[in-house]
């Protein structure tokens, strides 16, 4: 929450910033920019309501809680991401192209360039931050856990601020060539980049929301994390098949047929069951867990075995 608040503020900072020097300026480059940071702006608002309405507890309707929800605010801020930002800059660089050349303050644009660079990096930062503590804890690679991770709305937030700072390079990059060679195309063109970047990331981010929406399960690691953590349950001799689903950002539902300590009757199994269900659910990340005994002769798992 406090990442994507941090995002919400620096965007709208820079997001008025831009305009104003967009209209000051007449840069198509930063047309595109301004575009850019006021979709990321209303990106945050959908990320705000995933975070709320994905930290809903389970009720009856719900077992598993709300978490799936939180991708689809996350796929909605995708798209918003599309739509506003890189259609828009792609659209208005093309018009660019055939317009009549006006003349541009670039210190404005340079300054404000500057500035957004400090605010944008400042939320990018905060995203890194918060993704390489996750991501030192399961000890994976902070970029690929955050790309690839269960948390839409850090992943969105890092995409984002990621590239708005690239962004904010090409609209450099294209201003200075307008200014060094007279040609305004550059700009135009520095727009258009603009808008396939933001066309590229938001395709990114549609793509994961909707690979965890469908079911994504755990990487085999963490499987195997949750392996050896049921088999040091004294109740539990074996287990022969498990299925690790992530339902949430950090929450997984958990389903695996286990063979149990010693031979009880088939009312005892139950309760015996259920037991070990309730140890495995003690486990801060698992949402719910189903056992089933497992099948007279099936081949048992072993960590690390894919």
């Amino acid at each position: 929450m406090v990442t994507v608040i941090i995002a919400f503020v620096a965007n709208l900072a820079v997001a008025i910033a831009k305009t104003v020097a967009a209209v000051l300026t007449g840069s198509a480059s930063l047309v595109a920019e301004s575009a850019h940071s006021w979709a990321a702006t209303g990106n945050q608002v959908f990320l705000l309501i995933a975070e709320r309405r994905g930290k809903k507890p389970p009720d009856s309707s719900h077992p598993t809680g709300h978490g799936r929800e939180a991708y689809v605010w996350a796929m909605f801020a995708a798209f918003g991401l599309f739509s506003v930002g890189s259609a828009v800059s792609i659209w208005h660089g093309i018009q660019s192209l055939f317009a009549t050349e006006t003349e541009s303050s670039y210190l404005v644009g340079y300054i404000v360039l500057g500035l957004s660079f400090v605010f944008e990096g400042t939320s990018f930062l905060q995203s890194v931050r918060q993704g390489r503590a996750r991501a030192a804890k399961l000890d994976r690679d902070t970029v690929e856990y955050v790309m690839n991770g269960p948390n839409p709305t850090l992943r969105a937030v890092f995409a984002e601020d990621a590239s708005a700072l690239i962004g904010i390079i090409i609209a450099f990059a294209a201003m200075l060539a307008h200014q060094l060679t007279g040609i305004a195309a550059f700009d135009s063109i520095g727009s258009i980049l603009v808008g396939v970047l933001l066309g590229v990331v938001a395709i990114v981010l549609i793509d994961r929301n909707r690979r965890f929406l469908v079911g994504e399960t755990v990487t085999p690691t963490i499987r195997d994390d949750f392996l050896e953590s049921m088999l040091e349950i004294p109740a539990i001799a074996s287990v022969s098949y498990l299925h690790v689903e992530y339902v949430g950002s950090g929450s997984v539902y958990l389903v695996a047929a286990v063979d149990l300590t010693r031979d009880d009757p088939e009312s005892q199994l139950a309760v015996r069951l259920r037991r070990a269900e309730v140890e495995i659910e003690k486990l801060s990340s698992v949402q719910e867990v189903v056992l089933t005994p497992s099948a007279p002769g099936q081949e048992t798992l072993e960590v690390g075995a894919q």
